[in-house]
């Protein structure tokens, strides 16, 4: 069994189970970055580029839907409501925690 350490917010959520609802734990991101991930990190492995912490809401968003004109300048003829329902869908956004990674806390 391979072992991957990921490293987040000490006050993240805890990762939901499988298909329960996204809570911004980090977990899917920090892993691996998402096929739109994977296009703006230049990588398919490792922790997203886009992946963002919030200290307001205390859970991590991705930067493409906070911030979609800065991750998507050649889009930036789209009104920036339609460029966040573009990047919505192509994360995946509403269909649920798709890590099926297990996960572990260890207090530093």
């Amino acid at each position: 069994m391979r072992q991957t350490v990921i490293l987040l917010h000490p006050e993240a959520p805890a990762k939901p189970p499988f298909g329960q609802a996204c809570n911004g734990c980090g977990v899917c991101c920090a892993a691996e970055p998402c096929p739109l991930g994977m296009l703006l990190s230049r990588r398919r492995s490792g922790a997203c580029t886009a992946l963002q912490w919030s200290d307001v809401a205390a859970r991590y968003h991705c930067g493409v839907v906070a911030a979609p004109r800065r991750w998507l300048p050649a889009l930036r003829w789209l009104p920036e409501p339609v460029l966040r329902r573009l990047a919505l869908r192509w994360i995946g956004a509403g269909r649920g925690c798709d890590a099926s990674l297990v996960t572990e806390r260890r207090q530093a």
